[in-house]
Parts: structure tokens; C-alpha cells; sequence
């Protein structure tokens, strides 16, 4: 949204120039630096309002025999409480099963799961009252981990297993062959701003729920199921969140229900706020995977046979566990030709929160356990790491079809890895490196170049559609709204763009409005990395539609062919005819043409057997590569990050600036998962590190001091918006290279004869662990 006051800078454009593919700033950027950036939170509240907080589970896994609410009713301030037995309709909020109750009913999942909620005067009131309740849980043996999970055969969905050729047969071709295990830990998703909603009562039993959510489209349908409903009487509306990452596409929903609940019965607005330790305690985050593997492979590192386990900590229920693990499985292969494999997918059920999406949704999981056998199988071989990844690329010609069926169509990885190498100084540096350890006692440094290719798409194909609405005012300004979400990723920005591209007129003639069911039904998730690819083909089709209208107008009053008549500039060429787009815009409102339009995109080519895993889930790939150079302390475990290159894929950029920030950002948040940010249940099942004091995430202090960022030359195969790529989610696997720049800083202590055994994250104690591993290892070998 853009404001007057706050008038978009000179980017010099030349008149009429496209505003397509420049880095025009984040349409919000000066309102967020102003602090006029309206959040949920921020909103003028109606008179009356009343506060919300949960009670919530202090055991992981109980029978609920009894809960005395007495003290929590006689606290002062409050006004309402109530419990599973009080929701009128559907107590439940799963995306996908009906396994996700809004409060527990009977059976208690897990240490922080909402048992009953209060409503009071003040958020202090609510806060206090929902502490004070009395709980007689008789308790259950908890399963907390995936090892625990597997042993139990605790599954939330069943295993799933994809098989292309004779593993077993190959195996038994192959001249070598080496099994381990790894495991990559959780995420939390640490948004700025928490889980938050506000209902407001409307006539007729309508519902008007103000929330930060990525999925307004969901909300509403929960909420609707929740109070009995239906989905015209719930009006979801998010002009923007601060961040997301995932925890707020299918999280939200509970919280809104929640506050929407109380505000039918009480016929009060309800505003509902979890502060930060509730916040990480009750809600989802990036899945926990152990990961097995058993290769075989030839003298040059190639892999002829792979079993791959991959069991996921998926929680009490499934959540959008289905969908990320079967994404793990997509990503397995990375950018490499896997000719005979066998992947098996565990989806554990354990008594911790649900997990749910994180940016990347799984493919960062399924990406680190081939990258790291494809490390162990290097290193076993004395090769550097990067010849092997080269060895098992997919081909171009051949040797191009994934384990799930679909064809590579468009792979640049071998071309873009041969650039990065060279600009990023790869053969030399890795010489400089080793020579620089052998006279480094204490510390040492590493560096290792890994890829990333990720699919593009929904993998439910149905998701992948999106509408947009369009309105041209008689002075010519544009009201755009489409049923993505910003959560400062830039997407409002970049559809904005694409709307003034359209209509040949400045973006700040063109105002976004907040995401609203009641404009644009029935919207996917804004996730997948999908948002500009979805919702800018919308809104260029709306837009399409009035610039053909008034084409076809200009060319009436001027007597020439609708062809002739040009948008560009802010003006309206027709034949020898000229005028402004606000006179044409009038104009046309006096012949009464309508300006007024709606959108619709369906993503082509895509479909998908979820019974199988086999088809062609993505409509194309986004690739890129970083190479990493880290250092690590040998006595203390601590490390760095040093320099960082990156080229990366982002097609035709639509705006460069954007782009620049989402590969920058990504990169930086998946350093966090692999390197520093650890999730800690104690032994009862209760999250430790459920605030900053205890959960570390990066800083502008761990960014390196060396860092250069290009983009690949060349542009979306694909006929997506502008030609341009999706760029949400693929950078974060980039740090996949930071990663394995720590195992080679690790391996240096061998000479580079071992791999280090390394789980993520690598905080500083597991690194101080594999340091004294590998010395150990160095001295057995000698």
C-alpha cells in the first residue's frame, strides 16, 4: 500500500520504460521504517474488546480426567472460559485429517496443547486466569523422538516407498559401498510477530477475523466449521504479516477459532495474542529427520545403488505432514541421477507438538541426506567433494529423469556450478585452504560448493490456481487485490508491477489492498514459493481484460484498429489520438465500460498420482549453487562463517532488489536450522528452549564479512509471469554449502581421509564432538 505522504524514490526511469524487472523497493518499506506499517496487533480494536490466552497441557501424553476451572472463573477481569465441550460445531483444525483438536478432549498429545481458553478485561487478566487451573491427568507413556517412533511403529500417516530400477541387484555390481546415518534437527520459525487474531462480531452471526496468516482462505473455513457456520459468514482479512516462513499456513487456524469462539458468545470483539514462549510451546515447526542410507558407487564417486531412510518427528497429528515428507522424498535426488534407488518416507506420530511447513517444506531435509552421502562417498574415496557432486549430476540429453518419473527439462546445474566454480576462485581457494590448515594448530577453515535444485510448484495440484480483482477508478488509479499474502517477502510489490506493466502506468498509480475472502474466494496457501507465480498471472489476466476494454474504447473514438492502441508512460496512443490514462479512464466510465475485472491462473503442464509419488509435481526447477568458506575454533567447537558466493537462478527477475533480499534472507535462515538454532525436549517432553535466552537464532553478526550474490543469466524456460522464477524457498538450501564447508573444516584433522561425523545443527558442542572423533579416527588410521 502506498502512501502519498511516503512517495516511491526516482529509480530514473526513463518515460514509458518497463517497471517490470526493476528493483523498485518494498511497497511498504518506507510505512515499516516510519512505523506506520499497520500489523494485527496494531489495529484500532472496538470499543469493548476482550483479551484471549490458552491454558494449555503440563504433560506430554495424559488421559484428562478432570480440569477445576474454579480459580481460573474467580479471577478478576475475567469474563468467559471455555473448553471442547463449549465449541458449537467442529472441534477440530487439521489441514488435511480431522486428527487436530482446537482444545484437547479427553486425551492430552503433548506438553503446551491448548486444554480450555479464557477471555478477560486486559491481556494481563486472560494471562494469569489461564494459569491458574488444576489438572488431573493420569499419564500415558510419551514417545518423543523418531527413534522412539520407528521402534513403536508410531506412524501419523503410512510409510511411503519409491523405487526406480534393482537397488539390491545394483548393489551387488557396485565396487564400494558405505552405510551411516544422520539427522537434522527442527526449526522454529521465530517470526516477529506471534500468533495473533482479532474477532469482531458482525450482523446476522457474521464473523470479521483480522489475523496474520498465510492461508486466510483456511482460517475462514475453520472458523466457520468451528462456530457452525458457513463460509459466507466469515470474512478473513491480513493486509500483512511479520513473517511467516510457514508457521502461519496452517498454525493460525486454532487461534482465530479460538478468539472468533468467544466473540460469538460474548458478542464482544476478541483480540487473542500469544507472547513468545506460549508462541514456540504450542505451535509447529520445521520437521526433525533421522536420515539411513546405504550406497554403492564406482571409483569416480558415481552412485549406482541408494536406500534412503527418511523419518520425519511429525508429531501428535498430521498437520501438513503428508505434503512435506512426500516433498523430502522429491528432493532426495537434489540435482543428482540416483539409476537405482529405493526411498522410504516415515511419517512418525509422537507426543510433541505438530509439526508443519517451513520454508523449503520438506526438500531441505530430503537435500541434506544426499548431499551428505555424497560428502561420506568423497571423502571415502580421497576425491574432493565437488568432482563427485559434478560425476553425479543429472545429464541434459540423458540421465535426466527423477526417481518419481519426471523428466528434467530444463537443467542448468552443470552449467551454473561451472561458472561459480571459476568466479568463486573454487580450485584455487581449496589449495590456499589446505596449505593454510597445515600450519593452523587450533583453528581451521573449509570450504565446500554444493547445489540446489527445487521444484516449483504445489505438490496437491489443485492448490496451484489463484484470482486476482482489478478496479480502474475514473481518475485513472488502479485497486489491486489477489489472494496472495505479504508477510514481507514482496509480493504486493512485485503484482503491483506487474499490474502497472500492464496497464503502461507508474506502480505508485496502483494501490494493494489487504488479503480479504470476500474479494477473492477460495485462495491457496501464499507458500510453495508459488506467490508470484500465481497471483501475478492472476492479476496480469485481470489487467489484461480492462486494458483490452480500453483499447477497445480509445479505438472507437479514434477510429483506428484496437491493435494500434498502445499503453505506456501513463498515456494511450491511438492512431493519431493521444491522452492520458486518467482522461481514458473517464472516458470510458462515461461510455459506461466496465473497469472493473477479475483474474484467474491455473498452473499447466503439472499432475500427480499421491497414491505412487509419480508424475510431474512441478511445473519447472529453480537452481543455484554457493560456495561456503567457514572456520571453526578446534578447541572451543565455536565457529564462522567467512565468505560467501552465490550464484543463483531467479529467471527473468521481476525486481532485483526483492530477489537480492529473499537469497540473502534464505540463505542466512537455513544457516540458523543447519548451524545454530536447537530445539530441546527434556525427558517429560517439555520444550526447553522455548524463548531467546535459550534459542539462538543468526544475527547481523553471523553474516560473513565476504559476500557476493549473482544472478544466473537467462530466463524462465517456462511460460511464468515475465519469464521470471520463484525465489521464496530455494535459497535457503544454499547454506546446505555452509554446512559442508564446517564438515571439511572438520575433515582437515585427518588430512581429508574421513568424513566428520556431524548432525544438524552443528552447534558449537557437536562440532568440539566431531573434532575429537576425527583426531581420534586420525590416530587409529596412523
Amino acid at each position: 500500500m502506498n502512501d502519498p505522504r511516503l512517495p516511491l524514490p526516482d529509480l530514473g526511469l526513463a518515460p514509458g520504460a518497463s517497471v517490470v524487472g526493476v528493483p523498485m523497493p518494498h511497497d511498504s518499506a518506507a510505512l515499516h521504517a516510519s512505523g506506520e506499517a499497520a500489523y494485527t496487533d496494531d489495529l484500532p480494536e472496538p470499543r469493548g474488546t476482550l483479551y484471549a490466552a490458552v491454558g494449555v497441557s503440563p504433560v506430554a501424553h495424559g488421559r484428562l480426567r478432570s480440569i477445576d476451572l474454579r480459580a481460573v472463573r474467580a479471577m478478576q477481569g475475567v469474563v468467559d472460559v471455555i473448553l471442547a465441550a463449549d465449541i458449537p460445531g467442529v472441534n477440530d483444525v487439521g489441514p488435511v485429517l480431522h486428527d487436530d483438536p482446537i482444545l484437547a478432549d479427553g486425551v492430552v498429545h503433548f506438553a503446551g496443547q491448548p486444554v480450555f481458553a479464557v477471555a478477560a478485561e486486559s491481556v494481563e487478566a486472560a494471562r494469569r486466569a489461564a494459569l491458574a487451573a488444576t489438572f488431573d491427568i493420569e499419564p500415558l507413556p510419551p514417545i518423543l523422538t523418531v527413534e522412539e517412533a520407528m521402534a513403536a511403529q508410531s506412524f501419523v500417516l503410512p510409510p511411503v516407498h519409491v523405487r526406480r530400477g534393482d537397488a539390491a541387484a545394483a548393489f551387488s555390481r557396485a565396487p564400494h559401498r558405505l552405510a551411516g546415518t544422520i539427522a537434522s534437527g527442527g526449526q522454529d520459525h521465530f517470526y516477529v510477530e506471534g500468533q495473533v487474531a482479532l474477532a469482531i462480531p458482525g450482523e446476522g452471526g457474521g464473523m470479521h477475523v483480522h489475523c496474520s496468516t498465510q492461508h486466510p482462505g483456511e482460517v475462514q473455513l475453520t472458523v466457520a466449521h468451528a462456530l457452525g457456520l458457513e463460509s459466507h459468514d466469515v470474512v478473513v482479512e491480513c493486509r500483512r504479516m511479520g513473517g511467516g516462513f510457514g508457521g502461519k499456513e496452517s498454525q493460525m487456524s486454532l487461534f482465530a477459532c479460538i478468539a472468533a469462539l468467544f466473540a460469538r458468545r460474548t458478542g464482544r470483539a476478541v483480540k487473542l495474542r500469544l507472547d513468545r514462549d506460549d508462541d514456540m510451546r504450542s505451535t509447529g515447526k520445521r520437521h526433525a529427520f533421522a536420515h539411513g542410507y546405504d550406497v554403492g558407487y564406482d571409483d569416480e564417486g558415481r552412485l549406482l545403488a541408494l536406500d534412503l531412510t527418511l523419518a520425519s518427528r511429525c508429531g501428535f497429528s498430521a498437520d501438513l505432514s503428508g505434503p512435506v515428507n512426500d516433498r523430502a522424498v522429491f528432493h532426495a535426488d537434489n540435482a543428482y541421477w540416483l539409476p537405482d534407488v529405493a526411498i522410504h518416507s516415515y511419517r512418525c506420530r509422537t507426543n510433541t507438538v505438530s509439526d508443519t511447513a517451513f520454508r523449503g517444506f520438506g526438500g531441505p531435509q530430503g537435500m541434506f541426506a544426499i548431499e551428505a552421502v555424497i560428502d561420506e562417498v568423497a571423502r571415502a574415496l580421497g576425491r574432493d567433494p565437488l568432482d563427485v557432486r559434478k560425476a553425479n549430476l543429472y545429464g541434459v540429453a540423458d540421465r535426466n529423469v527423477t526417481p518419481y518419473g519426471m523428466t528434467v527439462e530444463d537443467n542448468i546445474a552443470p552449467a551454473l556450478i561451472d561458472r561459480l566454480e571459476v568466479t568463486s576462485r573454487y580450485r584455487e581457494r581449496r589449495a590456499e585452504i589446505a596449505a593454510w590448515n597445515r600450519a593452523s594448530p587450533v583453528l581451521r577453515r573449509g570450504l565446500a560448493l554444493t547445489p540446489v535444485k527445487f521444484g516449483i510448484s504445489f505438490t496437491a495440484t489443485h492448490f496451484n490456481q489463484a484470482g486476482a480483482l482489478v478496479h480502474v477508478y475514473r481518475d485513472g488509479t488502479v485497486l489491486l487485490n489477489h489472494g496472495g499474502t505479504e508477510m514481507g517477502q514482496g509480493l504486493f510489490t512485485k503484482v503491483r508491477q506487474v499490474v502497472a506493466q500492464e496497464l503502461g502506468i507508474a506502480p505508485d498509480r496502483v494501490r494493494v489492498t489487504a488479503t480479504d475472502t470476500s474479494k477473492v474466494p477460495n485462495a491457496s496457501a501464499t507458500a510453495a514459493s508459488s506467490g508470484s507465480d500465481l497471483n501475478g498471472m492472476a492479476a496480469r489476466d485481470a489487467a489484461r481484460k480492462l486494458r483490452e476494454r480500453l483499447a477497445a474504447h480509445a479505438a472507437r473514438k479514434a477510429g483506428c484498429d484496437p491493435a494500434a492502441v498502445s499503453f505506456a508512460g501513463g498515456r494511450v496512443e491511438s492512431g493519431a489520438a493521444s491522452m492520458s490514462f486518467a482522461e481514458l479512464a473517464r472516458s470510458a466510465y462515461l461510455a459506461r465500460v466496465p473497469l472493473s475485472a477479475t483474474g484467474f491462473y491455473a498452473t499447466p503442464k503439472i499432475h500427480y498420482d499421491a497414491k505412487t509419488l509419480t508424475g510431474r509435481p512441478f511445473f519447472y526447477f529453480a537452481y543455484g549453487a554457493a560456495c561456503v568458506e567457514a572456520a571453526i575454533d578446534t578447541l572451543t567447537g565455536e565457529h564462522r562463517l567467512l565468505a560467501v558466493d552465490i550464484l543463483h537462478d531467479v529467471g527473468a527477475s521481476l525486481n532485483p532488489a526483492i530477489d537480492r533480499g529473499q537469497i540473502e534472507g534464505g540463505f542466512l535462515q537455513g544457516w540458523g536450522w543447519l548451524a545454530m538454532e536447537e530445539l530441546v525436549w527434556n525427558g517429560k517432553g517439555e520444550l526447553r528452549t522455548h524463548a531467546p535466552s535459550t534459542y539462538k537464532i543468526p544475527t547481523s553478526r553471523d553474516w560473513p564479512a565476504r559476500v557476493r550474490i549473482d544472478f544466473w543469466p537467462g530466463e524462465n524456460r517456462e511460460e511464468t509471469i515475465h519469464r521470471s522464477k520463484a525465489v521464496g524457498e530455494p535459497p535457503l538450501m544454499l547454506a546446505l554449502a555452509g554446512f559442508h564447508a564446517l564438515r571439511d573444516a572438520v575433515s582437515s584433522l585427518s588430512d581429508y581421509r574421513f568424513a566428520a561425523k556431524l548432525d544438524a545443527p552443528a552447534t558449537d558442542e557437536r562440532i568440539l564432538r566431531a573434532v575429537e572423533d576425527m583426531r581420534r579416527r586420525a590416530r587409529d588410521a596412523a
